[in-house]
Parts: structure tokens; sequence; C-alpha cells
């Protein structure tokens, strides 16, 4: 998103600077700004391990939406409780002219999730100019969808060893 800059550089968006990824991302968490990452195609291949989601969700991310994902790594963000959504056919960075300063809204994700479903997505730009698009859930198993409302598979873990502990235990003898 920053222009003539490679490698881990981004914007700022409220000032306009240009700044390490790691900044932008510590400034955005301390004035509680969410963050979304906007992808092309097979976004994550190359980072299958799980170290590659987890930097995602430590740098405050909470979702990705993509032209689509590498396999692996869809499952391990899901696993970390970050969001991964794709763009239905047709949509993309290109198509919709999305250049990271816009405003997202994700429309019926409280009460909408389900594997595989359908979410509408809200832009606003800059302008005030408004688009809405459809995206699919890339949270593909029930299974997956559990872990992802407990904020991903390490807390739900740690809850389910919690509660195990906390009943009551019943004398065997």
């Amino acid at each position: 998103m920053a222009a003539n800059v490679e490698g881990d550089f981004t914007v700022y968006h409220p000032t306009g600077n240009t700044t390490s990824i790691y900044e932008a991302a510590i400034q955005y968490q301390e004035s509680q700004t969410p963050t979304l990452i906007i992808a092309g195609k097979e976004y994550g291949t190359g980072s299958s391990r799980d170290w590659a989601a987890k930097g995602t969700m430590l740098l405050g991310v909470r979702v990705v939406i993509a032209e689509s994902f590498e396999r692996i790594h869809r499952s391990n963000l899901v696993n970390m409780g970050v969001l991964p959504l794709e763009f239905s056919e047709g949509g993309g960075v290109l198509s919709f002219g999305l250049t990271g300063s816009e405003k997202f809204d994700f429309l019926g994700i409280v009460n909408q999730l389900s594997p595989r479903g359908q979410i509408d997505v809200r832009v606003q730009r800059a302008s005030g100019e408004e688009l809405i698009f459809p995206a699919t859930i890339r949270i593909d198993t029930p299974d997956e969808l559990v872990a992802f409302q407990h904020g991903g598979i390490l807390p739900y873990v740690l809850r389910q060893i919690v509660m195990s502990q906390s009943r009551p235990q019943t004398d065997k003898h």
C-alpha cells in the first residue's frame, strides 16, 4: 500500500506517512482501530507455518479478505481467530479499485457466520462513495466455526480445560 517502496512498509492512513508495518500496527492498536488485510490470489502461499498466522493476529489484524487462500494458511488464520473472507467471483482489489484507505464494515457478521456462508462487505471511500459486495466466509467446517467463535483454537482448548476442571468430580471408589 506504500507507493514506490518495497519491503515491510505501509501507509499509516490517519497521517499519510509511510512507516513499517509493525509501527503502523502498533499505532492502530493504540488508537483501537481494527485492521484488515486486502489481498490477491493464493494469499498465504509460502507461509503455511502457523507463525505466519500468529504474526498476522499479533499485529492486530482481525480479517483477511482475499481473492483466494493457500489451504493450510487459511486454516491457520481461523485457528488464530482471524476471519478469512474471499471475494466473490469477479471481485477483487483491482476490480473494486481498493486502495487500503477505505473503511470496511461486515454486515451481519455477528448473526450470520456459518461455514462457507456469505456476508456483505460495505466499503466507504474517503469521497463518501459506498460500495457493497458479497464475500464468502472461508471458515470451512463446523469445528473451525466453533474454534473461531472462541477467538481461535488456543482459547477454545483452554476454555475446555478450565471447564473440565471446574466440574464437580465424582468419587468412583
